[in-house]
Parts: structure tokens; C-alpha cells; sequence
């Protein structure tokens, strides 16, 4: 498995989202991060998303809820967290992309003549 973490790439800034930044304590391999790259049309904060999201279902299926003596694991209340900044990473995603493919930019409203005709001139004489 390969580990790369340089944060002024794509696949760094994958890993920095989904707090995967330590080679000594890697949970995704290159290869990995890069499929989840290609799952999500190269989209980095949906990337992460995605990364996040399999780390939840993990927690889930290997920590479960355990108490031990003094000592509990609760993977169930993890996982929710990780999904909720999951669901925030997309979020940002998607307001992004909101924003980048808008419509509209602004709309003036003309009430009367006098209105509409000042604003012709005006476009005339590009102001």
C-alpha cells in the first residue's frame, strides 16, 4: 500500500479532509483515495465524504458498542459524527457548485417608463 500526503494535491487534500494525514496510522492507500476520487467525478470534498462515510460503516461493523470494566467503545456514536461531517462536506460541495453555476447574477426591476428608459440609456453607455 502506498501512502502519499502532500495537501497541494488533489489526493493530500482528500486525506487532510478525512483526517488521513499520518503515514504511521494511514486508513486509505493511494489507490483507495483515488477510486474515491473517480466515484465522485474528482471532487474533493465529496471524496472525502465518501472516505468519511466508509470509515462510519467500519466503525459500525468492527467497534460496535462495547464495555469492558472501565474501558467503552461506542462505534455507533462515532459513525454519526463522521457522517455529519460527511453530510457537511457535501453540503459545501454542493453550495459550490450552486455557486459557480448560477443563472442569474443579479435582476433589476423597471416600475415605470421613466425607469426603463434610464436604464437603456445606461446600458448604452455601459454603466
Amino acid at each position: 500500500m502506498t501512502f502519499t500526503f502532500d495537501p497541494t494535491t488533489d489526493l493530500g487534500r482528500v486525506r487532510l479532509l478525512c483526517t488521513d494525514s499520518i503515514a504511521a496510522n494511514e486508513i486509505f492507500s493511494d489507490a483507495d483515495i483515488t477510486a474515491f476520487m473517480a466515484l465522485e467525478a474528482g471532487n474533493v470534498r465529496r471524496s472525502a465524504a465518501l472516505a468519511l462515510e466508509t470509515i462510519a460503516s467500519s466503525e459500525v461493523l468492527v467497534q460496535k458498542r462495547i464495555r469492558l470494566l472501565e474501558i467503552s467503545t461506542d462505534g455507533p456514536a462515532e459513525s454519526a459524527e463522521l457522517l455529519k461531517r460527511a453530510a457537511l462536506l457535501r453540503k459545501q460541495a454542493d453550495d459550490i457548485e450552486a455557486g459557480e453555476s448560477s443563472a442569474i447574477d443579479f435582476a433589476e426591476m423597471n416600475y415605470d417608463d421613466f425607469s426603463i428608459r434610464e436604464r437603456v440609456i445606461n446600458e448604452g453607455l455601459g454603466g
